[in-house]
C-alpha cells in the first residue's frame, strides 16, 4: 500500500537532514509516521515552502519531498502543479492522505488529479474558529492597540481574523467540497464537517502523541510547584491568555505565589527597538493588561520549548489550563492529561470530547473568568479532586491515544477507502 501524506510542516528527519531547526508543531504525526512505515505501508510525506529548493529524500524508511513554493502555503499555489505531476509519476499512490484543512499547497494537486483516491484530517477548521478568532476583545480595544507591525504587515487582530476567515472558504471548503472521505476526532468536527458536505464519509481515528510522553514519569501531588499554572500557547487572541490575566488577577491576594508559565516567545517584549518593531496588537494588549492587573512578577514566558521541555513544565506544575475561544481537540490537553496534569479547559468546540467534568478536567465557560478563577482555586486548595482528575484524565488520555490502536484504525481507514472505491 503506497500513501502520500501532504502535509503542513517539515518533519524533524528531514529538518535534521537539512540542517534546519526542528519545529515544535505537528509532533502528534511523526510517531504514526514511523509506526506506518514500519507496517506493510509504503510512506512518502510532502510539504511545500517557499523558502527552500525542491528536494527528495529517503530517511528511517520514509520518502520525503519537498516542493518549492511561490506563495505561503496558505494560498492557493499553481505553480506546484507541475511538481506534484513529479512526484505522482515517480509514486503512483494508492491513496493521498492531506493532513489539514489549512494549508492550500495540496488543493493544487487535487485540482490537477482529480482522479486520485484523496482523504482528508480535520485538524481545526479555518472557517469555524475566524469566528472566535478575537477572543472576546471589544472592538475598541483591538483598534486601540493597533500597532505599527499591524499596519504595515496588515495584520492586525481583525485583519487576522478576515484571513482566516478567507482562506476557510477559498481553500477549506474546497478542499471539503472535493473530497468525499474525512478523518475527524470529535462531534464538533463532524457535524461541522457535515453540514459543509452532507456527502461525505467520516472515519473516526484519535491521534497518538509524541514519542517522549509515552515514556516519560507522571505529575505527582507530592512533587509539583505549589499555585503554578502552564500554558502552552497564547500567540493570539482566541488562545485566551487574556481570560486567564483576569482570573489570577482575581486570586492573586489569596495565593501570593502563583505564577502563570507560557510556553513561547514573550509576545509582550519591547526592550529594543527591534522588539517594538515587532510588536503585535494582542501583545501590545496583553502587556496593558499585565499592567492594569499589576502581574508583572506573576508571569513568565519560557521560550519555545521541544517536547522533552513540554514534559517538564506538564509534570512540574500544579495544573494546565487550556483556556481558548475554540479548539477542536486541542492536542496540548491530551499530553497533559496523558501525564496526569490536573487540566481545566473552556467548554469549547472539541474539548467536551476530551473532558469529562469532574473527572478527567474541570470546564468552564470561555467567558467566565470568575468560573476559571474558582475553578483554579479549587484545584490549589483541593488535594484530592487534583489527585482524582490527575488519575481520571491519566484513563481517558492512555486510551484516546493509544498508539497500536491509533496505527490499527488509520490502517483499516485507508483499507476501507482503497476497498470500496
Amino acid at each position: 500500500m503506497k500513501i502520500l501524506w501532504i502535509t503542513n510542516t517539515v518533519f524533524p528527519d528531514l529538518t535534521k537532514a537539512l540542517g534546519l531547526e526542528t519545529p515544535v508543531v505537528g509532533g502528534w504525526m511523526y510517531g504514526l509516521a514511523k509506526d506506518l512505515s514500519k507496517s506493510d505501508v509504503n510512506l512518502f510525506v510532502a510539504t511545500s515552502t517557499i523558502h527552500l529548493q525542491e528536494y527528495h529524500n529517503k530517511i528511517n524508511g520514509i520518502d520525503y519531498y519537498l516542493l518549492k513554493g511561490s506563495k505561503p502555503n496558505t494560498e492557493y499555489d499553481k505553480a506546484l502543479v507541475t511538481q506534484w505531476e513529479r512526484i505522482i509519476d515517480q509514486i503512483n499512490p494508492d491513496l493521498v492522505h492531506i493532513h489539514g484543512t489549512e494549508g492550500a499547497h495540496g488543493l493544487a494537486l487535487v485540482k490537477s488529479h482529480p482522479s486520485l483516491k484523496y482523504v482528508i484530517s480535520i485538524q481545526g477548521m479555518t472557517s469555524i474558529i475566524s469566528r472566535y478568532y478575537t477572543g472576546g476583545i471589544p472592538t475598541n480595544q483591538i483598534l486601540l492597540n493597533i500597532t505599527f507591525r499591524d499596519f504595515l504587515r496588515r495584520d492586525s487582530i481583525l485583519n487576522a481574523r478576515n484571513k482566516f476567515k478567507n482562506r476557510g472558504h477559498k481553500v477549506e471548503y474546497e478542499y471539503l467540497k472535493r473530497i468525499t472521505n474525512v478523518i475527524g476526532r470529535t462531534q464538533w468536527d463532524h457535524d461541522h464537517v457535515k453540514t459543509i458536505n452532507p456527502e461525505c464519509q467520516y472515519h473516526f481515528c484519535n491521534e497518538s502523541l509524541r514519542d517522549v510522553f509515552y515514556n516519560s514519569p507522571k505529575w505527582s501531588i507530592d512533587t509539583k510547584k505549589d499555585h503554578t499554572i502552564f500554558l502552552s500557547q497564547t500567540n493570539y487572541p482566541l488562545k485566551g491568555l487574556h481570560k486567564v490575566l483576569a482570573a489570577v488577577h482575581l486570586l492573586k491576594n489569596i495565593f501570593p505565589s502563583i505564577k502563570i508559565r507560557i510556553a513561547g516567545n514573550d509576545i509582550t517584549r519591547t526592550q529594543s527597538i527591534k522588539d517594538k518593531l515587532r510588536l503585535g496588537g494582542y501583545g501590545k494588549y496583553i502587556k496593558k493588561l499585565i499592567k492594569k492587573y499589576d502581574l508583572m512578577d506573576y508571569i513568565v514566558f519560557t521560550g519555545p520549548l521541544n517536547a522533552e521541555q513540554m514534559v517538564q513544565e506538564y509534570i512540574n506544575c500544579h495544573i494546565f489550563i487550556c483556556p481558548s475561544s475554540i479548539e477542536n481537540s486541542p492536542n496540548s490537553l491530551g499530553e497533559a492529561q496523558f501525564l496526569g496534569t490536573p487540566c481545566i479547559a473552556s467548554y469549547v468546540g472539541g474539548v467536551p470530547d476530551m473532558v469529562e467534568h469532574g473527572e478527567t478536567g474541570l470546564l468552564y465557560r470561555f467567558e467566565e473568568v470568575e468560573m476559571l478563577a474558582q475553578s483554579i482555586k479549587r484545584l490549589f486548595t483541593n488535594k484530592n479532586l487534583a489527585i482524582k482528575i490527575s488519575l481520571g484524565g491519566i484513563r481517558v488520555a492512555e486510551r484516546r491515544h493509544d498508539r497500536s490502536v491509533n496505527l490499527e484504525t488509520i490502517f483499516k481507514i485507508y483499507q476501507n477507502i482503497l476497498s470500496n472505491e
